[in-house]
């Protein structure tokens, strides 16, 4: 969780360059969100973002941000406290919104195509 608070700082901080920031901020982001983009009740794959996705998004991170940089941000996320992602919850929202909508847009253009 600390790497995840540093990720977070790393998005807002002027020594990260702008690629890492932007993989910062969207790990960040995904995993302080309080919801996951697959619901953990799925069998299997509801854990497989928790254990491949987040610690690789992590470890992508941290090796885009120069590593006297990271050991800062490391000791400063140890005295925040737990956070979470508003734009996380807002990003996982749209792409369960968007699944739904092509779900619905398939389903009324296979019956349209039967009438």
């Amino acid at each position: 969780m600390r790497d995840v608070v540093a990720l977070w700082l790393a998005a807002r901080d002027s020594r990260v360059p702008w690629h890492a920031k932007a993989i910062a901020a969207a790990v960040a982001a995904y995993a302080l969100s309080p919801i996951d983009l697959i619901p953990d009740f799925v069998p299997v794959l509801g854990y497989l973002d928790d254990l491949l996705l987040v610690p690789l998004g992590i470890l992508l991170a941290v090796k885009l941000i120069p590593a006297p940089v990271m050991a800062d941000l490391r000791g400063k996320a140890i005295g925040h406290r737990k956070q979470t992602s508003k734009a996380g919850l807002i990003a996982v929202l749209l792409a369960w919104l968007a699944f739904v909508a092509l779900v619905v847009y398939s389903a009324w253009a296979n019956i349209a195509a039967k009438i």
